[in-house]
């Protein structure tokens, strides 16, 4: 599947990558050194109409840890809006872009867009729009449904296979869904990623990608859909050759 918002996002922010490739991404709490805002604002070049980034990144392509950087644009310049925040992806880390499958437990590399919340709760504090999955919620991963990665209702759906959306784990209390393979969607190259609660430090997903309740709460309530929030994944090195 062709990442066509790509070469537009990643023209503007290489030079931040350069700069994250120079402090390695190890897993604490920020990083080391601080974003010289100098290299934020290469992201003002940035021509989409997009003005808060989320950047998923790790210098291992086979690491389950990373790193998310959380980005907004005020005025003309982008900044850091909280400090970076500890996350863990899928059990074999990054796929590079285009080679995620389903079933592989790599995170999908690119660019893609976050349009829905959703979580245990009735509502939750978030601009975005919010759904409250239930006990009958289902996203199905089976590559031979007509739903093959869509949220369906259990009594709509033949699949027989599927995640369920209210896990007994908390895994999904909150989330995030990120659209990778939303639209169109292409059967086999991966379903139900998200941006969700994590299990803890030492875990890994199954391609997702988990921070701790607490900042998935954060992000959520920054979150806001008149900026047309993105999320950028991958390695430093497969974001900053594959995106040019």
């Amino acid at each position: 599947m062709k990442l066509n918002k790509a070469s537009i996002i990643m023209e503007s922010i290489f030079p931040l990558l350069i700069l994250l490739s120079l402090s390695a991404c190890t897993f604490v709490p920020t990083i080391t050194r601080p974003i010289p805002e100098e290299h934020l604002a290469s992201l003002e070049r940035q021509t989409s109409e997009s003005a808060q980034v989320l950047l998923v990144t790790n210098d291992n392509p086979l690491s389950v840890t990373a790193e998310v950087y959380v980005f907004e644009k005020i005025g003309a310049k982008w900044k850091p809006a909280f400090d970076p925040v500890n996350a863990v992806i899928g059990k074999k880390g990054f796929a590079p872009p285009d080679e995620k499958r389903e079933g592989d437990g790599r995170t999908p590399s690119g660019i893609f867009p976050l349009q829905i919340t959703f979580g245990y709760d009735e509502t939750i504090r978030t601009k975005m729009p919010y759904r409250q999955t239930l006990s009958d919620d289902l996203w199905i991963d089976d590559v031979n449904a007509d739903d093959y990665n869509k949220w369906v209702k259990k009594k709509e759906t033949h699949a027989s296979s599927y995640e369920i959306m209210r896990r007994n784990d908390n895994l999904y209390k909150y989330g995030i869904v990120i659209e990778y393979n939303t639209n169109p969607v292409i059967r086999g190259y991966g379903s139900a990623i998200f941006l969700h609660v994590w299990g803890g430090r030492e875990g890994a997903t199954g391609g997702c990608v988990a921070v701790s309740e607490e900042n998935i709460l954060r992000i959520i309530e920054w979150l806001d859909p008149a900026a047309k929030p993105l999320i950028i994944m991958g390695t430093q090195d497969m974001v900053g050759r594959s995106f040019q």
